[in-house]
């Protein structure tokens, strides 16, 4: 293409940016005491063409120069770059696991760590039990699940409900509500057993909005719109963090014998999800090995073939559906004691598709780019917030050049979950 070519290109296709972002962006409606007034912004719109017209001929430089590296890989040389991130994939597990687990543990330790650095930390683990929870549904039995907020809205629900009406504790009310997800998981399994690709994502995103509009009108019981509040916080098992006026102390500290200090219930909020977090690690890189997980990995791969083997795939969905319920609904509980109160508003399409986007981002069946990926979407907004007005356009731009880059995900590359050995030699055994 020549260069002539590329800028009728880049030209064109600023043109269309102009067009799309003059409704957008080139007009603002402003209070006036009286009628809306509307306010221009022609900048923005020249900001908008500009950025599209740049990015356009870069991409268009990074496609050619693409398409020259493959000719020169076919010829005998190699992309250094996508070899170094295989690489990093392929080690992800021996090495990048344990640092980032150690670096979650020291995080509230470091002289960096404020309120808001531990409280930015416990979202980003938040996201990334979901991610695992979905993990096992999407990435590990091939499943596509469009409506995993609900297994977080009904661990989140229990929670609330048993601990205002019963007077449950948190860690009494945790299993209950794991089980009470995976009870909706396993209803949710039944009715798509047959359905597979567009038709299931159709049914599980159905599935979530059933839920979120039960919450929604199911006023006396859930609250509606009003929602749930005065939710119990957690303990550290059966000693409090609330204060005992007048002397200012909690029982928590008493035990520990240390000085009343609002950040120690943060800080054990923190470490709370990530003992969740790296429960739910652990477990599913054990499943994985088990007949049941292979199970999972053979139904991802070929339905079909999966039957001809003597795998049963009813039973294979739904526990895959019940798990990753299960994991939601230990999230939900936590999301719910952490913020003291819950509504429907928590649990929208929204977080369903951040969560599904945080899975496929990292590469579908890696743990390690789980993290990664809740990191990155979980931070980008909290760093871009000073730009109010294109937060969210800067956080899709980015997501859709990472995609672009790198569409089988951050880190794709998962070992076997069982290997075959060759047989020994000289062993006397036939075949």
């Amino acid at each position: 293409m020549t260069v002539q070519q590329r800028v009728k290109d880049a030209a064109l296709a600023a043109l269309v940016a102009a067009i799309l972002a003059l409704p957008l962006l080139g007009f603002e409606t402003v209070d006036t005491g009286g009628p809306l007034g509307i306010k221009t912004r022609w900048h923005y719109v020249g900001y908008a063409a500009a950025a599209v017209f740049i990015g356009r001929l870069l991409l268009m430089l990074w496609r050619d120069r693409r398409l020259g590296a493959q000719a020169d890989s076919q010829a005998g040389g190699s992309e250094a770059g996508r070899a170094w991130l295989t690489k990093l994939s392929r080690k992800a597990d021996s090495w990048l696991m344990p640092a980032l687990i150690a670096f979650a543990v020291a995080l509230p330790l470091m002289p960096f760590a404020d309120r808001t650095v531990v409280d930015l930390g416990t979202v980003v683990l938040i996201y990334v039990m979901l991610g695992w929870g979905l993990n096992i549904v999407v990435g590990l039995a091939g499943l596509l699940d469009l409506g995993y907020v609900a297994f977080y809205a009904v661990g989140a629900y229990s929670y609330a409900l048993l601990s205002k009406n019963f007077g449950l504790n948190f860690w009494e009310c945790l299993p209950l509500a794991g089980l009470f997800a995976a009870m909706f998981g396993v209803a949710l399994g039944f009715p798509v057993l047959r359905l597979r690709g567009d038709y299931l994502a159709i049914v599980t995103l159905g599935f979530g909005e059933i839920i979120r509009i039960v919450l929604l009108n199911w006023q006396p019981v859930t609250g509606g719109p009003n929602g749930i509040s005065g939710i119990a916080r957690p303990s550290f098992f059966g000693f409090p963090f609330t204060a005992n006026p007048p002397e200012g102390t909690t029982a928590f500290h008493e035990l520990f014998g240390l000085d009343f200090a609002s950040t120690h219930r943060i800080v054990f909020l923190y470490y709370l999800i990530l003992a969740l977090a790296l429960l739910t690690n652990l477990f599913t890189l054990r499943i994985r090995r088990l007949p049941v997980g292979r199970a999972w990995e053979a139904l991802r791969e070929d339905e079909i073939a999966c039957r001809a083997l003597g795998i049963n795939p009813t039973n294979t969905k739904l526990t895959a559906f019940a798990i990753g319920a299960m994991f939601g609904g230990f999230a939900g509980s936590f999301f719910a004691t952490r913020q003291g109160f819950i509504s429907p508003e928590s649990f929208t399409f929204i977080e369903s598709a951040v969560i599904l986007a945080i899975v496929v981002l990292g590469g579908m069946g890696s743990q390690a780019g789980i993290v990664l990926a809740a990191a990155f979407l979980t931070l980008l907004p909290e760093l871009a917030r000073e730009f109010s007005l294109f937060r969210m356009l800067a956080f899709g731009l980015a997501m859709v050049l990472i995609m672009v880059w790198r569409p089988q995900g951050l880190l794709s590359h998962r070992d076997p979950t069982i290997r075959l050995k060759p047989a020994a030699h000289g062993g006397g055994g036939g075949g």
